[in-house]
């Protein structure tokens, strides 16, 4: 990343809430270097915030460091050095003494050095590939360092356990968690922090498995960012705690926006199915998914359940900026009536019976299927109208007239591939007696099985939306729908649409 930035990205972090950031590693790089004297420079670091920087135990890199944090108001100056057997025997090629002699003597270079700078700070240890480390050599090495620090409750030195490689299982690195947290020198004057990678796919099973372990403190990145296979996503680790009913006093409500800075500041990109934050997270694509998440959603309204408890959906999208038609319902060759029917509702006002639901849901299930694409919310309402409603080919009425007589009794002016005819006929209602002009005029065979209504907006001047399902001979089932400012001719109109659809 450019000085620019890192400068935003930092700022992002500020904004999320963190309140311990590691900006770099001042000694590796003028860009680094640059970037940490802007910050302290510019005063962008808020007081409750507290820079922290990286060293290597090697004196060179450690004074570089101090350099570049000098004035900062407040600091942890982090320094490592790998411990493990395969990094004593094959990289350093130095016994345990030696490699202890390492850690202890870039303690000691840090406590000097912080008592002639500029600046308030505060120290942290790792044992690099801690657990590729023999638990009782990582302890003394620890310990060592933290006889050197001599940790107080005012000023509490980090000891941070890395799981480099996912050398352990979680449930083992637990108790290699535990093992330190019950044996480690000054515990309470101690901040036993981790720092998980992901290489076995395990970093946030890792993180949560230490803290239960006795662990106080976690070293991530947004959205598991790192070396190989990352670090630990500090996103997933809040979301999880909060999904759990634990604050984690981090504000993720615009996930998309903090998605936007990320991947314009780091040219990386979140994958969809990442956790809480991918584009996919929430949707359902599946008919019964969709199918429960529309009713679990009407549960909530009806109830107003104190926590929330809806299928497929283990936090409510809306709380991390997401949105429930956009996000939540996506439609595909497997979605089914549900989620059809929950778009159409909930986005433009459309309550079908639960049959005709069922037949749009194919309807829109053949169109995905043969284009090969999701559709939009918006494709969903076209193809429902161009399907569904007000078709008037090949049959159309031109003129309808009623009087109360034997029941009611209609005048049907109609029209058939061209050829107009009049046609009288009664019935118990208006709809009814259309219907059996209808079928005297064109011996249609049907009955209508299912007619609905409800009104599509809420002033003097809504129009209604009416819903007609006849039934053939065979048993099969027509749909129709007509939208109206008078109900009656709606509910004409889908009649006449539910015959044309036959």
């Amino acid at each position: 990343m450019s000085l620019d930035q890192k400068i935003e990205f930092f700022k992002l972090l500020v904004k999320i809430g963190f309140k311990e950031i590691e900006v770099g590693f001042p000694a590796a790089s003028e860009t680094e270097y640059t970037f940490l004297r802007a910050l302290i420079e510019q005063n962008l670091i808020p007081e409750d915030v507290t820079i922290q920087v990286l060293t290597q135990a090697r004196e060179h890199i450690i004074r570089k460091t101090f350099e570049a944090v000098k004035g900062a108001p407040k600091a942890i100056v982090h320094v490592y050095n790998s411990t493990s057997v395969a990094q004593r025997e094959q990289v350093f090629r130095k016994s345990k003494e030696e490699i202890k002699k390492i850690a202890v003597e870039g303690a000691a270079l840090l406590k000097k050095l912080a008592a002639e700078t500029e600046g308030n700070f505060q120290f942290e240890y790792s044992p690099e590939s801690f657990t590729g480390t023999e638990p009782e050599y990582a302890l003394e090495v620890c310990n060592a360092v933290l006889d050197v620090w001599q940790p107080t409750p005012d000023n509490k030195a980090i000891i941070n356990l890395p799981v480099t490689v996912q050398h352990s299982m979680p449930h083992v690195y637990a108790s290699q968690i535990e093992y330190m947290c019950e044996n480690m020198k000054y515990r309470e004057n101690v901040i036993v922090s981790l720092h998980p990678h992901n290489d076995r796919g395990c970093g946030v099973a890792d993180s949560e498995m230490g803290l239960l372990a006795g662990a106080d403190r976690i070293e991530g990145t947004l959205f598991g960012n790192g070396e190989r296979t990352g670090n630990v996503d500090i996103v997933t680790l809040g979301m999880n705690m909060y999904s759990q009913g634990v604050d984690p006093e981090l504000d993720f409500s615009d996930m998309p926006g903090i998605c936007e800075v990320y991947e314009k500041c780091t040219g990386m990109t979140i994958n969809e199915r990442s956790p809480y934050s991918g584009a996919l997270v929430f949707a359902a694509f599946s008919g019964s998914h969709q199918d429960a998440i529309a009713k679990g959603m009407h549960y909530r309204d009806e109830n107003d359940p104190e926590h929330w408890n809806v299928p497929y959906l283990p936090i409510d999208p809306t709380d991390i900026g997401r949105n429930y038609d956009a996000d939540v319902i996506r439609i595909n060759s497997q979605s089914g009536k549900g989620g059809v029917g929950y778009i159409l509702e909930t986005k433009y006002g459309l309550n079908l019976p639960a049959k005709m639901r069922e037949a749009m849901g194919y309807t829109a299930k053949a169109v995905s299927d043969h284009l090969h694409k999701e559709l939009m919310p918006d494709e969903i309402f076209d193809l429902f109208k161009r399907t569904f409603e007000n078709v008037v080919e090949p049959y159309s009425i031109n003129e309808v007239h009623f009087q109360q007589k034997d029941g009611i009794t209609t005048q049907v002016t109609s029209t058939f591939h061209g050829r107009t005819i009049t046609t009288e006929a009664t019935g118990n209602g208006r709809l009814d007696a259309v219907s059996n002009a209808l079928k005297k005029a064109y011996e249609l065979k049907y009955q209508v099985v299912t007619y609905q209504e409800h009104a599509l907006e809420s002033s003097s001047h809504s129009r209604a939306i009416a819903y007609v399902g006849i039934q053939k001979p065979d048993g099969t089932l027509s749909w129709g729908a007509g939208v109206d400012a008078d109900i009656i001719r709606a509910s004409i109109d889908a009649l006449v649409t539910a015959i044309n659809n036959r």
